[in-house]
């Protein structure tokens, strides 16, 4: 269990690691924030960093990772390289006595998210996983409305994040795209509707040497199911997820700003059985409810705000974050499960986790 750091509510000093596709989001919001001072940002090409951070002074470049780590003032790192170098550098922070904030992945395997989650425990040490979308209003109010029980019982989840490219040459699109559903999932679903196993299917139907096309299929405990299709071949941009439960279905459209939620209160209602008389069973058991729309009001935040405060506040409070590296993990744990799935032709695979 953390130990809490008190409630100095003193800037943090803070580093980042990688000036590349993501980095220049985090920098831009930790600067804007509050709760951190930018101290580092630290890239293997210098003079990338130098650009990002512009003429922000009080911020040093530099290529070599110890600077940033022997530097006493700053507590927490913040790692967005690529992938492959996540477990290094954050567990070389972790060592460091530094918190760490991860972009997904994680890891690039379960077997190092592991360790780097059975560090941070063993030191003390916050450890958060960047699943941005779940810092977005929308996806907050989701988690409010599903463990809420707005919905009542989970009954199954359907996904769907598709558009045309860009095609990646180191990871299939489940490695590419599905993250960003798992870790939606595991941030809104309820601890008794945990992934028990999964199924993926997968094409590549323009020879890239891996799935472009793929299907994946996530058994829930309690009996739900998860379905999540993502394609990197699509002419149109699709990003929607419904979430269908015995009182209510939720659906999530992303691409529609003036109504990214709805609710309705329309469904399938299921009689008891014992209730009725044999005669009536066959025609009373089924009825079908058709009640009201609603369109919750979201409030308009930037989602690395969000991710950025609620690293400093689990920092301060000496708590883990709402997406930890626990969370992280999980992610991982389907995802290698889907790619074993994949070489089995579909073959349902467990889950360490479940």
């Amino acid at each position: 269990m953390l130990v809490s750091h008190g409630s100095d509510a003193e800037p943090l000093g803070v580093g980042v690691v990688g000036a590349g596709y993501w980095g220049p989001n985090l920098v831009r919001n930790l600067q804007a924030s509050f709760d951190f001072n930018l101290n580092w940002l630290c890239d293997l090409d210098e003079g990338r960093a130098q650009r990002v951070v512009g003429r922000q002074g009080r911020v040093r470049t530099t290529s070599r990772l110890q600077d940033l780590l022997d530097d006493t003032l700053t507590q927490a790192v913040v790692v967005a390289t690529p992938a492959q170098a996540h477990y290094d550098v954050a567990m070389a922070a972790l060592q460091a006595g530094k918190h760490v904030l991860v972009e997904k992945p994680l890891a690039s395997a379960f077997v190092q998210a592991a360790q780097l989650v059975s560090t941070a425990n063993d030191l003390n040490r916050v450890l958060m996983c960047d699943h941005t979308y779940c810092y977005t209003p929308a996806v907050t109010k989701i988690r409010e409305l599903v463990r809420g029980g707005v919905l009542g019982d989970i009954q199954f989840v359907d996904s769907v994040r598709i558009n045309l490219g860009l095609v990646q040459r180191d990871v299939d699109v489940l490695w590419d795209l599905a993250p960003h559903d798992l870790s939606i999932l595991d941030f809104v679903l309820p601890d008794g509707c945990r992934p028990q196993a999964v199924a993926a299917h997968g094409a590549d139907p323009i020879g890239a040497g891996h799935a472009c096309v793929a299907y994946l299929t996530l058994q829930l405990a309690g009996g739900a199911i998860a379905h999540a299709h993502v394609n990197w071949l699509s002419p149109t941009k699709v990003r929607t997820m419904m979430i269908g439960g015995s009182k209510r279905t939720l659906l999530w459209d992303d691409l529609n700003p003036s109504q990214r939620l709805s609710v309705f209160d329309r469904g399938v209602d299921l009689s008891d059985p014992n209730s009725i008389g044999a005669d009536e069973r066959r025609e009373a058991l089924i009825s079908y409810r058709s009640g009201d729309m609603v369109a919750p009001a979201l409030p308009e935040r930037e989602a690395l705000a969000g991710v950025s405060a609620e690293f400093a506040e689990a920092i301060r409070a000496g708590r883990s974050p709402m997406t930890d590296g626990s969370a992280g993990l999980r992610v991982l744990d389907v995802l290698e499960a889907a790619s074993r799935s994949l070489e089995y032709r579909g073959a349902v695979v467990p889950l360490r986790s479940g």
